[in-house]
């Protein structure tokens, strides 16, 4: 990239996060990098650099992550783009996992994001300028047995992006929700994939597809690093994607739900008319 960049990053201690960290330092940007734990970020970066900012932030509380961002603005003089990575994998059926494990689930991968993005917008809508990538999964587009919590929570993001889009694009600030296949990070992992304890026999499916991904735990098809410089890439072209999907295994399970939907919708076309006064 030409110009010098200010980039925010949340969940940046491990995967794609650490992968952006280190691929932005490389090419000159200036970047603040959010994690549970200070220290462990710096460790995993491996560098002191001026231009590299780590912080202690929890995203499920507003005015940590209001401090976080009014100390990467003091610290570079600006903030260009802001990407929201941190998440986690919640596996189980609904009647197995617990109100508390829904709610943690929300907290860090639906309501983290919303924080932070209430309060990167000041800045970006007084500059008139900025880019706002959210990471959500091919699991917001079209889920998979096994998985409904951590589904509904990524299809919150996809429908956030979608409208955050529209609210801004008259402030010149621009929106990508990415939705990434099975890449070959930390994901699968039990520090990334919980995976509820609430057992229930019947759920035969449900049990199958948890053990599936845990065997496919390094054997992923994509490739982190190069997801990471396309990420980089769509913010310097002129009309980045509002919807970006990374992963042939990705592109697949979309174009089949596209396929699907349009079935659905036809099918029952007669019907949906007919309730018109």
């Amino acid at each position: 990239m030409d110009k010098q960049q200010v980039w925010f990053i949340t969940g940046a201690s491990k995967g794609l996060g650490l992968s952006f960290v280190k691929q932005l330092l490389q090419a000159g940007h200036m970047v603040a990098a959010t994690s549970r734990n200070a220290q462990d970020l710096t460790n995993s970066v491996g560098t002191s650099s001026s231009q590299f900012l780590p912080l202690r932030v929890n995203l499920a509380d507003e005015n940590s992550v209001a401090q976080a961002l009014e100390q990467t603005v003091k610290t570079f003089g600006r903030l260009d783009v802001v990407v929201n990575n941190a998440g986690y994998g919640i596996g189980g059926s609904v009647e197995e996992v617990t109100d508390a494990e829904v709610r943690q689930a929300f907290d860090v991968n639906v309501f983290g994001t919303i924080n932070v993005i209430r309060r990167a917008l000041p800045y970006l809508r007084k500059q008139r300028s900025g880019h706002i990538i959210n990471i959500s999964s091919i699991a917001g587009i079209t889920g998979g047995t096994g998985w409904s919590i951590y589904t509904a929570a990524k299809h919150a993001i996809v429908g956030l992006s979608e409208v955050l889009a529209a609210d801004v694009q008259e402030l010149g600030i621009k929106v990508t929700v990415v939705a990434p296949g099975a890449f070959r990070t930390s994901f699968l992992t039990p520090e990334s994939l919980a995976i509820t304890d609430n057992y229930i026999e019947d759920y035969t499916a449900v049990h199958a597809t948890h053990d599936k991904f845990r065997k496919m735990n390094g054997q992923q098809a994509g490739d982190p690093e190069k997801a990471v410089a396309e990420m980089i890439r769509i913010t310097t072209v002129p009309n980045p994607p509002l919807y970006f999907l990374l992963g042939t295994d990705a592109y697949n399970r979309a174009v089949n739900k596209l396929e699907l939907l349009g079935r659905e919708y036809k099918a029952w076309e007669s019907v949906t008319k007919s309730t018109d006064f």
